[in-house]
C-alpha cells in the first residue's frame, strides 16, 4: 500500500535559494523533454526509457543540466510522461484537451528525489524536528510532528514550494499488505458494525445508524477572503503592493483548503476506527459541480477528497470501505424500496405504500447500507429490520458535533 506524509519545511535562507535554482533548472528540464517529444515525428515519438536514456547527451550539451541529481532528473522525466498518461486518458473519455504546454515559474513548484539522493535524521532535531538532505541541495529542517511509521518504506521525498512561499517536504512511504492490520471477515458483518454515509445537503454526512456531522463553518474565512481579493483588485499588478496581497490571499485559500482537509481527516479516522465496514455514495463530483446552484458548497465538500481518505485509511485501520452506485438513495425507500420523487426542498422521507417516515438523508444513507452489504454478496439481513438501524423520526438522531469529531479523530491520520 502506498500513501504519504507532509510535513512544514524551514530552510534556511542559503539552503532556500539552492531548492529555488534547483526547482528552476527541474521546469527548464521539463520543458526541454517536452520540447524533444513534440519535436519527434508523430510515428516515432520517444518514450520514457528513451528520453531517460538521453539525460546523459543533454547534460554533456547543457551543463547546468548535469547539476540535477541523476534520480530526480529522471523523476522529472517520469512527471512529463505521467501527464501525458492522464492527458490520453482523459482524451478517450471525450474531453476536449490540448496539448501540454510549457511550465512557467509560477506553475512549476515541486521536485522529485526517487529512490535516492536523499537522508531523513529523525535524532539531529529536537521538540519535534527533524532534517531532511537533499543531494546537491543540503539539509532541510522539517517540523515532524508524526514519525515514519515502522514499517513504512520511503520510496520518494518531494519538496514544494506554495503560493505563500512557504516550503513543504512530502514522503512517498509503501507498507507491505503483510504489515497491514487484518481486516475482519466479510461474513462477520451486520448493521451493528457497519455503516451506510450519506453525503448530505443540511448535514455534512449523515450515518445509517442516526448520526449527522455538522457542517464545517467556513462563513468568516470566506468574508475575510472577499475583503483581500477586492483589495488585491485595486492594486497594480506587478508591484509590490499587490505582490503583497497576492500572498496574503493565497495564504487565506490555503487556510482554507487545510481546514476543509483537517476536518475531512478527523472524520475519516473517526469512521474507520468505529466501524468494520463503511459504505459511501460513488459520487459524480464534476457533474455536481457544473450544476449551477449551490456549487461553491459542494466544492468546500471537496466529497472526492473524503472518500479518498477514506478509502487509503481503510487499509491502515483494517477497515472495510465500498463505493455503492448513488443513485435512486433518496428516492427508494429503505424498507420496501418503492420509488418516490422528491424536490431537493422535502426534508423528510414519508413512503407511500408501507408508511415507513424518516429523515430523507437518513432513508439515503439506509439504501446505501444495504446496497453494501448487496455489493460484498451479504444481501440485506432479513432478522435486522431497518427500523432498529435508526430512529424513525428526526428528533431522534444523535448529532455529532464538530467538536467531537475534532476529539475522536484527532490521533493521527
Amino acid at each position: 500500500m502506498e500513501y504519504s506524509h507532509r510535513y512544514h519545511a524551514y530552510p534556511t535562507q542559503e539552503v532556500a535559494a539552492e531548492l529555488e535554482y534547483h526547482l528552476d533548472v527541474h521546469r527548464q528540464l521539463y520543458n526541454h523533454v517536452r520540447w524533444d517529444y513534440e519535436n519527434n515525428p508523430e510515428d516515432d515519438k520517444p518514450s520514457e526509457y528513451d528520453q531517460n536514456n538521453k539525460l546523459p547527451e543533454w547534460k554533456r550539451k547543457w551543463p547546468v543540466f548535469g547539476e540535477l541529481h541523476s534520480k530526480a532528473a529522471q523523476a522529472t522525466v517520469a512527471r512529463f510522461h505521467r501527464n501525458l498518461s492522464n492527458l490520453r486518458k482523459k482524451k478517450e473519455k471525450g474531453y476536449n484537451v490540448g496539448r501540454l504546454k510549457r511550465k512557467t515559474p509560477t506553475e512549476y513548484r515541486s521536485v522529485t528525489y526517487n529512490q535516492s539522493g536523499f537522508d531523513l535524521d529523525e535524532k539531529r532535531g529536537h521538540d519535534k524536528y527533524a532534517y531532511v538532505r537533499f543531494s546537491k541541495i543540503g539539509w532541510v529542517k522539517i517540523r515532524y510532528h508524526r514519525s515514519i511509521p515502522d514499517p513504512a518504506t520511503i520510496k520518494e521525498v518531494t519538496f514544494k514550494k506554495e503560493t505563500t512561499g512557504e516550503w513543504f517536504v512530502s514522503f512517498g512511504l509503501e507498507t507491505d499488505d503483510a504489515n497491514l492490520p487484518e481486516k475482519s471477515d466479510v461474513n462477520s458483518l451486520d448493521a451493528s458494525n457497519s455503516v451506510g454515509i450519506d453525503l448530505g445537503i443540511l448535514n455534512y454526512i449523515h450515518t445509517s445508524d442516526g448520526k449527522t456531522v455538522d457542517w464545517l463553518d467556513l462563513k468568516d474565512e470566506y468574508e475575510r477572503l472577499r475583503r483581500e481579493q477586492r483589495k488585491l483588485s485595486r492594486k497594480e499588478k506587478g508591484s509590490n503592493n499587490y505582490e503583497k496581497r497576492r500572498v496574503k490571499v493565497a495564504k487565506l485559500k490555503r487556510h482554507i483548503r487545510r481546514k476543509v482537509l483537517d476536518y475531512q481527516h478527523k472524520i475519516t479516522t473517526w469512521l474507520v476506527r468505529e466501524y468494520d465496514a463503511v459504505f459511501v455514495e460513488d459520487l459524480n463530483v464534476k457533474g455536481m459541480l457544473e450544476q449551477s446552484h449551490n456549487a461553491r458548497n459542494k466544492q468546500d465538500a471537496a466529497w472526492r477528497q473524503f472518500i479518498t481518505l477514506l478509502e487509503y485509511k481503510a487499509d491502515l485501520h483494517g477497515c472495510h470501505v465500498k463505493q455503492v452506485e448513488a443513485r435512486g438513495t433518496t428516492k427508494e425507500c429503505a424498507r420496501c424500496g418503492v420509488e418516490t420523487a422528491k424536490p431537493i426542498w422535502v426534508r423528510e422521507h414519508s413512503c407511500p405504500s408501507c408508511g415507513f417516515e424518516t429523515d430523507r438523508d437518513a432513508n439515503a444513507a439506509m439504501n446505501v447500507l444495504q446496497r453494501g452489504f448487496s455489493k460484498l454478496g451479504l444481501g440485506w439481513p432479513e432478522e435486522t429490520p431497518v427500523e432498529t438501524v435508526t430512529a424513525t423520526d428526526t428528533a431522534g438522531f444523535q448529532r455529532v458535533s464538530a467538536s467531537h469529531v475534532v476529539e475522536t479523530g484527532s490521533l493521527g491520520a
